[in-house]
C-alpha cells in the first residue's frame, strides 16, 4: 500500500479523470483543420536537420563532472551545511545520472565565485556557436539565407539578447525575423519549433534556425533551501541547433517532416503557475524553487496534452475504444475500467523530456511504455544529465546513432516546463537514417549503450 507521501509525489492516474472537454477539443481541432491537414503536404512542409553539440565540442570547451567530483566541489565552496551536502548526495545517488555529464570550466573552481556575466556569456556563446557551426557545416546552408531565427534560454537573458549575438556573429541579414524566448522552462525548445513553424507559414521559400540551450554558470544555487537544490544536482550543459525549411527543393535531403505541434499551458491555475519559480531564499540567494506539487501538476498537464493529441494521431480503433469507454464511465456512470490508449500504435519512437528519473518512471508507468521505448530518454539522462530544452534532441540523436530511424517512422517529442506547460511535437522520418553518415554526440560511444542504471548508485564521498 502506497504511503500518503508517495501518492503525493507520483503522477496521478489521469486516465481515471479524463475530462470530456479535452477529447472534444482534440476532435474540434481535427475537424476545423481537416482541409488544412489534408492539403498540408501540397501547401506547406517543414523539413528539418538538427545538430547537437558533439563530444569533441564538449571536450574543447567544458569538463566532465562525475558525481563524486560534484560532491567535492560542493564541499569545497564552504557554503553548504552538512545536511545540505547529504541531501545533494542522496539526490545524485538516485538521479539516474552517470559520471560523464558536462559543466563549464568555471564550475570546477568555486561556482559561487565564478557566477558572473562574463563567464555566463562565455559559456552560452560557445555552446550556441558550436552547435550552429556544426549545423551549417552539415547542411551547407549559408548564414545569409536564414530568414527566421528563434533562440531560447530560460534563465539567462542578457542585453543584447542571445539572438542578437547570433545575428552579429554570423552577420545575418538585416530583415531577419529574430526572436529570443526566455523564462519558458525546459519545454521552450518545442515552443521555439512551434513558433518557427507558424512563421514559416507566412514566409515562403525560407529557412528557420532554432537554437535551444540553458546556462549553468549563472544558475548555480549557493544556499541551503532543499527545494532549490535539485537544479544543482540535475542540470548540465548542452545545446542544440535545428534548421527548418519550407523549400520544396529541400525535401529530398531533409531528415524529418513536422506533422503536429501541440501546446498545453496550465498557467491559469495558481498551483501550476507556482510549482517551478525562480526566487530568493531567506538569505537572499537566488535559485529555482521546485514545489512538491510538481509531479501532480505535470500529470494534469500531460493528461490535457495527450487527450487533445489523441484524436490527431491514434488509429481509429484506439479512438473508438477510448471514447466508448470514456462515455460509458462519464455519461452512463458504468463501473468499468478506463481504457488506456496504446500510443505505441501511433508512434515508433518516443522522446520524453529527461527532466529526472522520477518523471521518466511515472510517464513510463502511466502511459504503459516499456524499457525499449524509454531507453533514449534514460540514456540521455545518464550520459548528459538534464540539458533542459535541448535534451529532446540528444534523445533523437540516440535513435539515429542506433540506426533505428526508418523512412516513415513517427517520433513523439514531449516536454514539460515552468508555467506550467506540456508541449508535444510529432515528426515523420523522410528517409532511413544511416548511422555511418551521422555526426552527433553519441557516435563514438553508442556501442557502449544502453547501460544498466541501478535505482541507487552509492557515491564514495
Amino acid at each position: 500500500m502506497a504511503t500518503d507521501q508517495e501518492k503525493k509525489n507520483n503522477l496521478p492516474n489521469f486516465f481515471l479523470s479524463i475530462k470530456l472537454k479535452y477529447v472534444k477539443l482534440g476532435y474540434h481541432y481535427l475537424i476545423s483543420n481537416a482541409l488544412y491537414l489534408l492539403l498540408l503536404p501540397l501547401l506547406f512542409i517543414v523539413l528539418t536537420h538538427l545538430s547537437t553539440l558533439t563530444v569533441d565540442g564538449f571536450f574543447k570547451l567544458w569538463n566532465e563532472l562525475s558525481r563524486k567530483l560534484f560532491m567535492q566541489i560542493a564541499s569545497k565552496t564552504g557554503i553548504f551545511s552538512e545536511e545540505t551536502l547529504s541531501f545533494h548526495k542522496k539526490i545524485l545517488e538516485r538521479s539516474g545520472m552517470g559520471n560523464m555529464s558536462y559543466v563549464p570550466k568555471a564550475m570546477l573552481d568555486n561556482p559561487a565565485d565564478k557566477k558572473n556575466m562574463a563567464e555566463a556569456r562565455k559559456e552560452t556563446e560557445a555552446v550556441i556557436i558550436g552547435a550552429i557551426d556544426e549545423l551549417l557545416d552539415k547542411t551547407g546552408v549559408k548564414p545569409r539565407d536564414i530568414g527566421i531565427l528563434v533562440v531560447n534560454s530560460s534563465l539567462f537573458n542578457p542585453t543584447p539578447s542571445l539572438s542578437a549575438m547570433v545575428v552579429n556573429h554570423y552577420k545575418l541579414r538585416g530583415n531577419i525575423l529574430s526572436y529570443n524566448l526566455g523564462g519558458m522552462g525546459c519545454s521552450a525548445g518545442l515552443i521555439s519549433i512551434d513558433l518557427a513553424k507558424q512563421l514559416l507559414q507566412l514566409q515562403p521559400n525560407s529557412y528557420a534556425l532554432v537554437v535551444s540551450t540553458e546556462n549553468i554558470t549563472m544558475n548555480w544555487y549557493a544556499g541551503n533551501d532543499r527545494s532549490m537544490l535539485l537544479t544543482n544536482c540535475l542540470f548540465r550543459l548542452g545545446g542544440a541547433a535545428i534548421l527548418l525549411s519550407n523549400r520544396s527543393s529541400d525535401r529530398r535531403r531533409s531528415k524529418y517532416e513536422l506533422v503536429h505541434t501541440l501546446r498545453t499551458h496550465m498557467g491559469g491555475d495558481d498551483r501550476s503557475y507556482n510549482c517551478v519559480s525562480q526566487q530568493e531564499d531567506e538569505s537572499k540567494r537566488i535559485g529555482v524553487k521546485i514545489s512538491k506539487d510538481l509531479m501532480a501538476v505535470a500529470g494534469e498537464a500531460l493528461k490535457t496534452n495527450i487527450t487533445t493529441l489523441g484524436p490527431l494521431v491514434l488509429p481509429m480503433s484506439e479512438q473508438l475504444l477510448f471514447t466508448a469507454t470514456l462515455v460509458a464511465r462519464k455519461i452512463f456512470k458504468m463501473k468499468i475500467k478506463p481504457y488506456i490508449p496504446d500510443f505505441k500504435l501511433a508512434f515508433e519512437h518516443f522522446c520524453v523530456h529527461a527532466g529526472g528519473r522520477a518523471v521518466l518512471d511515472e510517464v513510463e508507468k502511466h502511459l504503459k511504455l516499456n524499457e525499449w521505448v524509454m531507453e533514449p530518454s534514460r540514456m540521455t539522462l545518464y550520459r548528459f544529465g538534464n540539458t533542459s530544452s535541448s535534451c529532446l534532441w540528444y534523445e533523437l540523436a540516440y535513435f539515429e546513432a542506433k540506426g533505428r530511424i526508418r523512412k516513415g517512422d513517427k517520433t513523439w517529442q514531449i516536454a514539460f516546463g515552468s508555467g506550467f506547460k506540456c508541449n508535444s511535437a510529432v515528426w515523420r522520418a523522410l528517409k532511413t537514417i544511416n548511422p555511418a553518415h551521422e555526426k552527433n554526440p553519441w557516435m563514438d560511444e553508442i556501442d557502449n549503450f544502453p547501460v544498466h542504471v541501478p535505482k541507487v548508485t552509492p557515491i564514495d564521498f
